[in-house]
């Protein structure tokens, strides 16, 4: 074999081995990346109503990405909504409702919803646009109160406690307006949805209702209401999930942050008015 087949044969050599070296190359995973798992980011969605509500949840949103859990908002438009999402697994908790109506929702629907973290008070008040005190309501007068069963009987209690008008003992927040048995002005009571009350303030003399509904309308319940809840009111804001992911991580991280420092300080700096901590 002449020197030149021979420095040919080399070359040709050392390009079949630099591929090989190549390929090899390829085939192995960057240095450092061969033993990092791919992060996966948790889902958890949470099905609200309205201000301030959903705010919490933008006030908790970060903190939870932190957690790696990317929290969802899905709100809806009343208040049957959240719970029946709840119930049907669609959502994996819910942020809107007191206890109270939560225990209601399950007995007529036969579900297992639980709650999980108390958040604010929101103090009911009764509102009118024609009249500055209670006295000065007219005998026959309208008072408009949302018509769900807790809502009816918790705005019954207020009135009873208030001397307004005077219902069945041991009723409490189960009253209905058959259970009113002295109504010495004859007033009148319209049930509507919750949603609806706001609205109702143009056509009812009185209009009893949470904050989170007076509020848009620039009212609260210390500078404007006629009449507001006693201290001892069961009705909390109330985080909610179902029996079956109580005890979830990722639930109970929801609870620990929206019952953290952020959520105390946001309420205290917007909402000091009109919703009270329920947690410490």
């Amino acid at each position: 074999m002449n020197k030149k087949m021979m420095s040919m044969l080399v070359l040709l050599m050392v390009v079949i081995a630099g591929c090989g070296n190549n390929q090899a190359k390829e085939n192995q995973p960057e240095q450092g990346k061969e033993n990092t798992p791919t992060k996966t980011e948790a889902t958890l969605k949470v099905a609200t109503l309205i201000p301030p509500m959903t705010e919490i949840l933008d006030v908790v949103k970060p903190l939870l990405k932190e957690e790696g859990i990317n929290l969802e908002v899905v709100v809806l438009s009343d208040n049957v909504q959240p719970n029946d999402a709840l119930a049907n697994k669609e959502v994996d908790a819910n942020f809107f409702q007191h206890v109270p109506y939560m225990k209601q929702y399950n007995e007529n629907k036969h579900t297992e919803l639980v709650p999980i973290q108390p958040i604010y008070n929101a103090i009911y008040g009764a509102y009118s646009k024609r009249y500055k005190t209670m006295e000065e309501l007219p005998e026959g007068a309208t008072i408009a109160i949302a018509n769900d069963p807790t809502n009816i009987g918790r705005s019954l209690v207020m009135l009873d406690k208030a001397g307004i008008i005077k219902i069945k003992e041991g009723v409490g927040i189960q009253a209905t307006q058959g259970d009113i048995i002295e109504n010495k002005k004859k007033f009148k009571f319209e049930e509507v949805d919750l949603l609806m009350l706001a609205r109702m303030l143009d056509d009812a003399d009185l209009v009893l209702m949470t904050p989170a509904y007076a509020s848009p309308l620039g009212l609260t319940p210390k500078k404007d209401a006629l009449l507001t809840e006693t201290d001892d009111s069961e009705f909390v804001i109330t985080l909610v999930a179902r029996a079956d992911n109580q005890d979830s991580e990722i639930i109970q991280k929801l609870a620990k942050v929206m019952s953290g420092p952020e959520v105390k300080k946001f309420l205290e700096e917007n909402y000091d008015e009109i919703a009270v901590p329920a947690f410490k």
